[in-house]
């Protein structure tokens, strides 16, 4: 009987060890991929050349001046539909950039977290609630004339 007791006792102390080894090895994983994300979210900041500008190719510039020229010539304010169309065509444009994008290294970066933060803004073109629509439309406004404070 007492070996019995002693046997259930040392299972009882190693699943233990186990338990806690795997609580502490998950907390490191854990750890580790919070500062990974950490450091991936300060790398999405747009940032400056060093005080310059970045160099865009010619493709993604005129896609960029396209959509500029599509939200300056956009009058449909008031008709849901207009803003619906109006993401079409624009992401038809954001598509062009990404497909002839040929930019490269940290350039290629900030033109990422240039256009990535676009699609939560295009979303918000197709809402049915006209408030979201305009709301997005004016903070796409806004970004889009940030282009040529970053980009040359």
């Amino acid at each position: 009987m007492e070996k019995v007791f002693q046997l259930v006792f040392i299972i009882t102390v190693v699943s233990v060890a186990i338990s806690c080894g795997e609580k502490t090895e998950k907390k490191q994983v854990k750890q580790k991929t919070e500062e990974a994300k950490e450091e991936h979210e300060s790398d999405d900041v747009l940032q400056l050349n060093n005080g310059n500008l970045w160099s865009a190719n010619t493709e993604t510039t005129d896609g960029i001046n396209n959509m500029i020229s599509l939200m300056n010539s956009f009058t449909e304010k008031e008709s849901l539909e207009g803003y619906h169309l109006l993401k079409k065509k624009l992401e038809k444009e954001f598509g062009t950039i990404i497909t002839e994008c040929s930019m490269k290294g940290e350039p290629h970066n900030q033109l990422h977290n240039f256009l990535m933060p676009m699609k939560l803004l295009f979303k918000g073109l197709e809402s049915s609630d006209i408030v979201i629509c305009k709301t997005n439309f004016n903070s796409l406004n806004k970004h889009l004339e940030t282009y040529s404070i970053y980009f040359k």
